[in-house]
């Protein structure tokens, strides 16, 4: 690895890093920028399921970033710059000093996904997750309890968006997704799987606590408010989370880790 030190934000060979935030917003053509120490870590792992592309370093942190740095592909220029050229080039105050240019993994066929899942697994299934934090939050939550995979349908926001990559801690770039989906169609795919699709919701009739998960297990989350459609609803099997205070929904990514938690620690039938 031998970084290229750059001193002006306008160096062409950093020009896919400009203006981090606008371009979040109008998508990279297949590409993503990647932020922070944590999430350059798994993007240079062997978990990874993306490509690194190329990363952009403050001069201070290089010497204590060299051990993950080699471990890049020989081809994936390291561009070194000061920090105040750092943060022109992203156009915000970019203290954690770390940009990295990440290639979106290829489509995957959502039932080959599936077929490729042990017989015992836990799916997440979202639909219509606009937040980008409670996007992070719901790979972060996947990962941490060892969910196979996630899908999400077509009304989902971008899970390699800049934040919610960030909030995954990395999550987004190692789990296994399908993406773009309608959620009738993701519904009909598990269950041709044999997965219990689990829709959680606040109207539910019986308490995540009194279920005993199965060995294929899916769990459908939607937005929060709104929540999700009652039709979907009618073809799962509805689940609620018990709660005092008169309080009737929690935060989507706080949601799911509670039902993971009890999904991957309860046993099997």
């Amino acid at each position: 690895m031998t970084p290229t030190h750059v001193n002006d934000p306008d160096d062409p060979r950093i020009a896919a890093f400009r203006n981090v935030k606008e371009r979040d917003l109008t998508g990279r053509q297949g590409l993503f920028v990647a932020e922070g120490e944590v999430v350059l870590r798994v993007l240079a792992s062997e978990a990874s399921r993306c490509a690194p592309v190329s990363v952009l370093i403050a001069e201070k942190r290089l010497e204590n970033l060299r051990e993950v740095l080699e471990r890049l592909p020989g081809d994936v220029p390291v561009h070194v710059a000061p920090q105040a050229v750092l943060n022109a080039v992203a156009g915000f105050d970019l203290h954690r000093g770390i940009l990295a240019l990440g290639c979106k993994p290829e489509v995957v066929d959502p039932g080959a996904l599936l077929d490729s899942l042990p017989e015992r697994a836990v799916v997440v299934v979202a639909c219509g997750i606009g937040n980008h934090d409670n996007m992070g939050g719901l790979f972060r939550n996947a990962a941490a309890f060892g969910a196979g995979a996630v899908l999400l349908d077509r009304t989902c926001c971008d899970p390699f968006y800049r934040k919610a990559i960030r909030v995954s801690v990395g999550a987004a770039l190692r789990t296994p997704m399908a993406t773009g989906l309608e959620a009738e169609a993701m519904i009909d795919l598990l269950q041709d799987r044999s997965f219990e699709v689990l829709a959680l919701t606040p109207s539910a009739d019986q308490t995540l606590a009194e279920l005993k998960p199965g060995r294929r297990t899916a769990l459908l989350l939607g937005s929060e408010g709104p929540g999700l459609p009652r039709d979907l609803i009618a073809r799962c099997h509805p689940v609620g989370i018990r709660m005092a205070g008169g309080f009737d929904s929690l935060n989507v990514a706080a949601t799911s880790a509670v039902a993971l938690h009890h999904l991957t620690t309860a046993g099997a039938g």
